[in-house]
């Protein structure tokens, strides 16, 4: 297995983290994964819901301290919820 890609996305707010995120799972394939760092205190709650709204799974999640946090995900079997050209859900 290849080592995740890194998502730096320390000292952005929020929506840039998820938004970075979701770019670069585009670019993966189904069971790729991103290791994706953020230090704005809504990831925590953002990129779960993220994930679960476009069928990614969130590997692992880990406090890094100093309010910095990594989420790893892997991108879902399914991609198509991830095209930016698709209308928004709630």
């Amino acid at each position: 297995m290849t080592a995740p890609v890194l998502v730096d996305a320390r000292g952005m707010l929020c929506p840039l983290p998820v938004l970075r995120l979701r770019k670069i799972l585009q670019g993966l394939p189904p069971g790729g994964r991103a290791r994706l760092l953020a230090s704005d205190p809504m990831a925590v709650v953002d990129v779960p819901h993220f994930c679960a709204g476009a069928g990614h799974v969130m590997v692992t999640t880990c406090d890094l301290g100093d309010g910095q946090h990594e989420f790893v995900v892997e991108r879902g079997p399914d991609g198509s919820q991830d095209d930016p050209n698709a209308p928004e859900t709630e």
